[in-house]
């Protein structure tokens, strides 16, 4: 892989939303991640919220042990999910802001306002050699915040972006590829993610200092019409043609 290349993080937690709307056991999480890596994810992600709503325990337990691609655990930095993360020792951890009420992440962290809460979770996750990643907005403060107290990765909150049009759409689109540049200059890696599509994702793939494409809802959705492997394939294709 050169060093233009930009991997794809598959996202399985609504693999297990639509196992959970009836239980049992079907479909599986694990099965999803394993046909990702067939079909060229370069990693799998995973969110275990708080309130178990997708991705349970057993779900981590079960893909720390069975997948050869690295598992990025995204997580609130709360003392259970710090035990957690602690016990399993995955790949990498991505500090997400966490609300019971939310249907799905709103916005990126404050790393400014809770920088010293944030520190302490940084520090240990990485004295146990896992890759720390805080999901924030494209917000110059934020990144240097997220700098200052030692992460290794911010991934860049694409929601916005996706949702806009127009001007506002180009104007956010700007800040993301700023935001991307003084990540890189202050020596963190830059992932990026959150509602992209295949109409949405190319502008992501050209911002060269993005390594990293973390993508879920979207690929499990598509994945009913046409299938997971498809779905993940076509993804690629589109990534890959954006970066070229």
């Amino acid at each position: 892989m050169t060093d233009g290349y930009l991997r794809l993080g598959v996202n399985i937690d609504h693999v297990a939303t639509i196992r959970n709307a009836r239980g049992g056991v079907h479909p599986s999480p694990l099965a999803a991640a394993h046909l990702a890596a067939k079909a060229g994810a370069d990693g799998i992600t995973a969110h275990l919220r708080e309130d178990r709503r997708h991705i349970s325990d057993a779900d981590i337990t079960a893909l720390m042990a069975e997948i050869d691609l690295p598992l990025n655990l995204e997580m609130a930095a709360t003392e259970e999910m710090l035990e957690i993360a602690l016990n399993h020792k995955p790949h990498a951890c991505c500090l997400v802001p966490e609300k019971r009420e939310e249907v799905t992440t709103e916005g990126g962290l404050d790393v400014v306002g809770a920088k010293e809460h944030l520190a302490r979770f940084v520090s240990v996750l990485k004295e146990h050699n896992i890759r720390v990643s805080l999901f924030i907005d494209a917000d110059f403060e934020q990144i240097k915040a997220s700098a200052q107290i030692g992460a290794d990765i911010i991934e860049l909150h694409t929601g916005l972006y996706c949702e806009l049009d127009g001007e506002a759409k180009q104007a956010e689109l700007a800040r993301l590829v700023a935001g991307a540049k003084l990540a890189k200059n202050l020596g963190l890696e830059v992932h990026a993610g959150h509602g992209l599509n295949y109409a949405t994702v190319g502008d992501i793939a050209k911002i060269p200092e993005v390594k990293e494409l973390n993508i879920g809802h979207f690929l499990v959705g598509e994945a009913i019409f046409v299938g997971f492997d498809k779905s993940i394939k076509t993804m690629r294709k589109y990534m890959d043609a954006a970066r070229k």
